[in-house]
């Protein structure tokens, strides 16, 4: 508790490092008087300082060392001191050793109570360093590794029997309903929530339990304790019985289904493993359960790209198709689109695997495989329900092309989308799949391909300027750049050191032209159709993140790694007239 005489030297020492305005400090002294609250609580709850500042005011006061806990080297040896149910408890990290002194960083050096308590557990001599509970937080995180309080529970618990053979079931199951599983499994499932991750990755090596998180399309890899190998079986059974998975099956792919509430928002988790030499594979999809779609002018669509985007989807017929790898937001855009369009005079109705958002309004059909309910039966069925517009969530066999292009012949608009790398190679795909190249001339309305690149953390982005071999990469000059502030990632607390927060995407587009279905009939190359489409007015993917870099939302290393080279059809003259034509505009 902060006395009287500490509260008003406090008070001086902040003033004397300019961290509080005089007269602020007078409001927060009354207010202390007044309420008897705790000086540092009542001013950080007024806002009036960061954690940061005040508590390095107060170690100031204390004749106490203040730290910053970023990238600090802690030898393992100093780390292993303190058991991580302790750390984790009393929210400390042990920093270092001096003459048998053992130095604590910890955000409340007044917890005189919790001194004495490592003094009496550690038999040990502790000198208090200050330092901000969050840094202290991630410090606890990376050197003990996610849920290592828990794993030390449980290793005491269990004894020698977590060493348990992983053909008996009934043991398995057992441990995996154990507090302490259930438990970590929390923590890894919370942990994943808080990061914003999109999918959570749990893999078996030989002598470990590899767990990575994918946060803004990059993965990352989350410590671990040491001895969580010897719980790898009783943590994949829980997850399996969570997602009302067959735990006794192990030699097949299983796929099941989580559903997680945290605060108000709801999640849907889609599990799927697969079989290894080491044991289980587990990925972990982690989808919002969120009913408020993002709007068109939301998803980084400029203006060209998105008045010729409403005009391909406010026509009557034909179909629309968004290609891209696996996570890089075709469905966001398929959904936003769904919902500019969901009137009450037209009649909406989706097969998806799975069904990502709910929409009012629309009828939506989840398939299901094991009972024979796929893409191309369902779309048979529903043409019977009179539909005005069609989404198929994936166009995956020559079946499912079939139907949908004769949907879209026969009056229907329809929406799906494709595994290519750009927008023109949904023609060669669906030429792949044995579809006519006349059929797919008359019926395709529009092509777009999509990556997401991260968004740069506003809190610490810094401008550079790029040499012109990085800008020849993205197909500009250093006189394309002329006062231009072009910007690179940093990173700082805000965007946990990764120099980025959020993504957005990127896009090109083709508006099909009578020449370009002339060119489909023809067969014509890849090449030869990017060439037609970029004449047409198409905009190459790396050209929409160069225009994203110009506005300073994304690096040029970051578009660089999502997009490809362009094709060789794509020449310097094409790329030029692209620039001349948006100097136009």
């Amino acid at each position: 508790m902060i006395e009287q005489d500490e509260a008003k030297e406090l008070a001086r020492i902040l003033i004397q490092m300019r961290l509080i305005d005089p007269d602020e400090m007078e409001r927060a002294l009354f207010e202390h008087h007044k309420s008897g609250e705790r000086l540092d609580s009542l001013m950080l709850k007024m806002g009036l300082l960061t954690e940061e500042q005040l508590l390095e005011a107060v170690a100031r006061m204390l004749g106490l060392r203040f730290t910053r806990m970023n990238d600090l080297a802690i030898d393992p040896a100093v780390v292993a001191r303190i058991p991580a149910r302790l750390a984790t408890h009393y929210k400390i990290m042990p920093i270092g050793m001096h003459e048998g002194v053992l130095e604590v960083a910890l955000s409340d050096p007044y917890d005189v109570h919790m001194l004495d308590d490592l003094r009496l557990n550690l038999r040990a001599e502790i000198e208090p360093v200050v330092a901000p509970s969050k840094d202290i937080q991630m410090a606890v995180k990376k050197f003990y590794g996610i849920g290592a309080d828990t794993m030390e529970d449980l290793a005491e618990d269990q004894g020698q029997v977590v060493d348990i053979d992983a053909s008996n079931v009934e043991d398995i199951e057992s441990m995996a309903e154990d507090a302490s599983i259930v438990r970590f499994v929390n923590q890894v499932l919370k942990e994943a929530i808080t990061d914003r991750t999109t999918d959570i990755h749990i893999e078996p090596e030989e002598d470990d339990l590899r767990i990575r998180y994918r946060v803004d399309g990059v993965l990352y890899e989350s410590p671990v304790p040491p001895n969580i190998k010897r719980f790898q079986s009783a943590i994949i059974s829980r997850i399996k019985i969570m997602a009302d998975m067959d735990i006794a099956e192990r030699r097949l792919p299983l796929d099941g289904k989580i559903k997680v509430k945290m605060g108000n928002q709801d999640f849907d988790m889609r599990v799927s493993t697969v079989p290894t030499p080491a044991g289980e594979s587990v990925v972990i999809r982690v989808l919002t359960r969120d009913t408020a779609f993002v709007n068109l002018e939301r998803l980084g669509f400029n203006e060209r790209h998105l008045k010729t985007l409403r005009e391909m989807i406010s026509r009557p017929h034909g179909i629309v198709l968004v290609t891209g790898p696996t996570g890089s937001g075709k469905s966001t855009t398929l959904y936003a689109a769904l919902s500019e369009i969901n009137t009450a005079d037209q009649k909406l109705i989706t097969i998806e695997d799975p069904i990502e958002y709910r929409m009012k309004g629309v009828t939506q059909i989840q398939v299901n495989p094991h009972i024979g309910l796929s893409f191309a039966r369902c779309l048979r069925a529903i043409l019977r329900h009179d539909p005005d517009i069609l989404l198929v969530g994936e166009i995956r066999d020559a079946e499912t092309a079939e139907i949908s292009i004769q949907s879209a012949l026969t009056g229907h608009l329809v929406f799906s989308t494709l595994h290519t790398n750009d927008a023109v190679g949904a023609v060669t795909r669906l030429i792949d799949m044995q579809i006519e190249p006349f059929l797919i001339s008359s019926s395709i309305e529009g092509l777009i391909a999509q990556r997401l690149v991260r968004v740069l953390c506003p809190s610490c982005k810094s401008q550079f300027d790029p040499p012109a071999d990085l800008l020849a990469r993205v197909n500009v000059t250093n006189e394309d750049c002329s006062g231009l502030q072009i910007f690179r990632p940093r990173g700082c607390e805000a965007c946990r050191y990764t120099g980025y927060r959020g993504r957005t995407a990127v896009y090109e587009m083709v508006h099909v032209t009578e020449v370009f279905r002339r060119l489909i009939v023809e067969n014509a190359s890849n090449a030869q159709l990017k060439a037609q489409a970029i004449r047409d007015g198409m905009q190459p993917l790396r050209y929409d993140g160069w225009k994203k870099i110009k506005q300073g939302m994304t690096s040029i290393e970051e578009v660089l790694r999502v997009t490809m080279e362009d094709d060789a059809g794509v020449t310097e003259e094409l790329l030029n007239a692209v620039k001349e034509r948006e100097a136009k505009q």
